[in-house]
């Protein structure tokens, strides 16, 4: 593995886990399991405001508009090839609304 995790902590029985991330441009991502994955090394604010933007991840995953795989980002019906995106990209259609609803610090 090539990170340690250690026992999450929960938000509206979302886990939540804190890791090590090698790139520490990344804040953090929301899996498709609907778990969120967060850099350990974030300033408080930060954290509460990269949880914040993962949450409205998570809720796109439980109303089925987002999911992805190893090649690809689908969003409401639509096929994004990753290959071809820069993840995270504040114009996506899903970082739009993680981005408008997400807590500010």
């Amino acid at each position: 593995m090539a990170f340690k995790i250690n026992p999450p902590y929960h938000i509206d029985n979302t886990p939540i886990y804190k890791v090590d991330f090698k790139d520490g441009a990344v804040h953090g991502v929301t899996l498709n399991t609907g778990a969120i994955v967060i850099n350990r090394h974030l300033p408080t604010d930060v954290e509460s405001q990269t949880v914040s933007h993962e949450m409205v991840h998570v809720d796109q995953i439980k109303r089925g508009d987002l999911s992805y795989d190893d090649k690809y980002v689908y969003w409401c019906g639509k096929k994004y090839p990753r290959s071809k995106m820069k993840e995270g990209d504040k114009n996506l259609p899903w970082e739009k609304e993680a981005y408008a609803k997400q807590k500010r610090i």
